[in-house]
Formats: C-alpha cells, structure tokens, sequence
C-alpha cells in the first residue's frame, strides 16, 4: 500500500473540494463519521465506497478517489441519510455535486447511469417531464440494450398507459428557468 501525504493532497484539492462544499450546500466539516448515513443507505451494498467514506474522502483532501468512485453514480438520492444524520448533512447535493465534478473531467465510472440521467434531463428540458415511452427507447438505443422491455410495449400501449406521442407541460417557461438557473451554477447560499 503506497503511503499518501495528506497535507499536499489536501492544499492541492482545497479550492475544489470547497467549490463542492458551495455548489452543494454542504459543510464536510458538519460531519463527524457516525455511519448513519451508510448504515440505513439501501443501496450501500453495491457500491464501492460507503457514502460516509466518500464524506471522508474529500474531508482528508482525496478529490481524486471520490470523483473514481461508484458511489457517486449509484446514490439514489432517497434521502434516507439526510434524516439518519444527526446533523442533517444533505450526502444527495453533495453526491450530486461530486458526480458533476467527476463528469466534467471526464470520470465516469457508470456509464449506462451517466447515459439514463442525460436523456432523462433532455426530456425534462424539451417536455417539461419525461415520457417513459421516449425515456425507454433512447436508452435502450444509446446503451445497446435494443430489446429491453420489448415484451411490455403492447400491454404499456393497449392498456393506455403509454403514449407515442408525449404532451407538454402547459408552462415550459417555468421549466426553461429552472434549467437557466441549473446552468448558472444552482449553488446554495
């Protein structure tokens, strides 16, 4: 196991690691390790790194290992750590935020996720939600997952609880300003 220096690693990510701190709302400092989050955390069991290590990581200055994390990409944003915390660390935003950073550099350790969450976004932006008829096929089409689902698609059509053709939200622009606000940054005050 090599040995790392934690004082360079820390100075040498500081301002990072803080811009992550403003965007997300989050002060790594606020928690002090209990576990809760990672102990009541439903998906903790596939991922790679527990969410209260991930809190570690970017305390100790390790910006690199949190960015390579799975964590980031699988965390369901349930919230259930949030109420576990005894001091009300908000791990979504801050997961959320890392895995923004993690992308913007090219890090992306869950591809088909990464893929879901941008055509899911594109949806939202061009309809004010996301059809799961559109939602469905662009993914199974950008993953390689062609047939997936195929057997559901004509209960999903007969049944009347899929549409070929999606309606809008009536106000799209309340959605153009939440994603001109998302785009300014979103950070927390």
């Amino acid at each position: 196991m090599d040995a790392l220096e934690l004082t360079s690693a820390a100075n040498r990510n500081r301002s990072e690691i803080h811009a992550l701190e403003k965007k997300s709302g989050v002060e790594l400092t606020d928690c002090y390790q209990c576990g809760k989050c990672s102990a009541g955390c439903p998906v903790a069991f596939a991922m790679d790194k527990t969410p209260r290590q991930i809190i570690r990581l970017l305390q100790l200055g390790l910006l690199e290992e949190a960015l390579a994390s799975r964590t980031i990409w699988l965390c369901a944003t349930c919230q259930t750590c949030v109420t576990r915390c005894p001091k009300e660390v908000d791990l979504p935003a801050l997961m959320e935020a890392v895995r923004q950073a993690a992308k913007k550099k090219g890090i992306v350790a869950e591809k088909e996720i990464n893929v879901f969450n941008d055509i899911f976004l594109q949806n939202v932006k061009a309809f004010g939600k996301s059809p799961e008829v559109i939602l469905s096929a662009l993914y199974n089409l950008r993953s390689g997952h062609l047939f997936q689902d195929i057997d559901s698609v004509p209960h999903l059509f007969l049944s009347g609880k899929a549409h070929v053709l999606p309606e809008k939200v009536k106000n799209t622009d309340a959605i153009k300003k939440i994603f001109a606000k998302c785009a300014e940054g979103g950070e927390h005050s």
